[in-house]
């Protein structure tokens, strides 16, 4: 049975993307050369809710990449995989092509 998480009110559930250990010819990286920490993004929440009850939308959307902060987040397990739960103002910028 498959779990699907859905994040509550303005939280993102992110998935890590790994920078390679070592380029196509076998030369292994130094740690420092992989220093920007990216993510994409698995599900978003439905946003905070003003005073009115009606949800502020967060500022990404599914299947972005995007910035993470250096710190922070909940880690979440499931099963093999390994996802990070942000708040959407914890994110510091999407990338485009």
């Amino acid at each position: 049975m498959a779990k699907r998480i859905i994040p509550s009110l303005n939280r993102i559930l992110v998935e890590k993307i790994l920078p390679p250990l070592k380029t196509n010819a076998g030369i292994l990286l130094p740690e420092k050369i992989n220093m920007l920490n990216t993510g994409k993004v698995i599900a978003v929440g439905p946003g905070k809710l003003t005073r009115d009850g009606k949800p502020i939308p967060v500022s990404v959307n599914e299947g972005d990449t995007v910035l993470l902060p250096e710190y922070g987040g909940t880690e979440i397990k499931l099963g093999e995989k390994e996802y990070h739960l942000f708040r959407d103002e914890d994110i510091l910028g999407t990338f485009h092509d």
